[in-house]
């Protein structure tokens, strides 16, 4: 498993970097970040104006900064100085007009003269990918000042949070289940997190259906990863749950018949937000997300609900995006191609409407 390690993360009125890197008794500011991962998460403008998302600039020990923009083209535009190295980039947006949301992650490894840029939309299934010429490394004085010293760095108001790791973050299918998550198996339920390949989970038909994978990754706690908990009894949960906003459960029953006209439904934990059916979890800075690789895309039961397992569709046919991916280390041969049942998938007026009329 990777390991991967957050080391400053700014958002949402909160501002948080790693003593252990940043003390300058152990690691001097101005060395260098040779590899890592710069990711933010955005709204984009309504309006169509040019966002200028993140922006730095130092002049010393030598010039260098750093600036991040969104077009109203549907490009987003990075650009990077050190010295008189200059690097420009850009990436065309999936449209996807579900969401206003984008995630960006910019991803470099100075020594394997790499980079990478990322974008993608939380609540869809695509990812946007371009390998870059080589990028400048960043300061990590200049990471600590984007973090802990505000006034020095620009940002758009519609900017969410950003982060940045020390190690090249994976992006495509993600983990949306924390750890303590009941999973329901042969032997009973069982917390997701100690579940293993080639163990078996009881499916909403009622099927058991093996583990090929256990994926787990450390996320910010912000904007797209903030927890939400799920609360009993609302949709049959025999206990409260804690799941990533973009978690969908698969709900059924006469009422959803009887509103929409369909076997079931697909619920976004996020659209079920209102203070009564699901809550926000805030205070942690990062927190560990897990989810199920099954055969077949399925949905698990756990504590009571029907839980999307994780969906890669056909991942394995993309060499780029598999290697991008959580993935990356399972031989293609072991991944499956899965096929989305056509679910409809609720609005958030729609998801609170079926949550009342559950409970009524």
């Amino acid at each position: 498993m990777r390991r991967m390690s957050w080391i400053a993360i700014s958002g949402e009125g909160r501002r948080w970097t790693d003593d252990r890197v940043f003390e300058a008794a152990l690691r001097p500011r101005d060395a260098l970040l040779a590899k890592g991962s710069l990711l933010i998460e955005t709204r984009l403008s309504a309006d169509g104006r040019p966002q200028t998302l993140l922006a730095f600039e130092r002049h010393h020990p030598w010039p260098g900064g750093l600036s991040l923009q969104a077009l109203p083209n549907g490009s987003i535009v990075l650009v990077m100085s050190q010295g008189d190295d200059a690097f420009h980039t850009l990436l065309q947006y999936p449209d996807d007009a579900r969401t206003d949301i984008l995630r960006v992650t910019f991803s470099w490894d100075s020594t394997a003269r790499w980079g990478q840029l990322a974008l993608e939309r939380p609540e869809s299934d695509r990812t946007a990918l371009r390998e870059t010429p080589p990028p400048p490394p960043l300061l990590l004085e200049d990471l600590f000042s984007m973090v802990r010293r505000p006034q020095l760095c620009r940002t758009d108001p519609d900017l969410i949070f950003f982060a940045v790791s020390d190690e090249v973050e994976p992006v495509g299918p993600m983990p949306s289940l924390t750890g303590r998550v009941p999973v329901e198996t042969l032997d009973g339920p069982r917390p997701v997190a100690e579940l293993q390949s080639g163990d078996t989970v009881r499916t909403r038909c009622g099927e058991l259906a093996p583990v090929l994978q256990r994926l787990s990754r450390v996320v910010p706690a912000l904007g797209s990863f903030t927890p939400v908990r799920l609360r009993a009894p609302y949709f049959g949960l025999s206990r409260d749950l804690v799941v990533s906003p973009h978690q969908r459960l698969v709900i059924g029953g006469s009422e959803v018949e009887y509103l929409f006209g369909r076997e079931a439904v697909l619920v976004p934990a996020l659209s079920l937000v209102n203070g009564f059916a699901a809550v926000r979890e805030e205070g942690a800075m990062t927190l560990r997300y897990h989810q199920l690789l099954l055969p077949a895309h399925d949905a698990v039961m756990a504590g009571g609900a029907a839980l999307e397992s994780l969906y890669i569709g056909r991942l394995r046919r993309s060499r780029t995006h598999l290697g991008a991916s959580l993935l990356a280390d399972c031989p293609t041969g072991l991944l499956p191609e899965q096929h989305r049942k056509g679910y409809q998938v609720l609005h958030p007026f729609e998801a609170i409407t079926l949550a009342q009329a559950r409970v009524a």
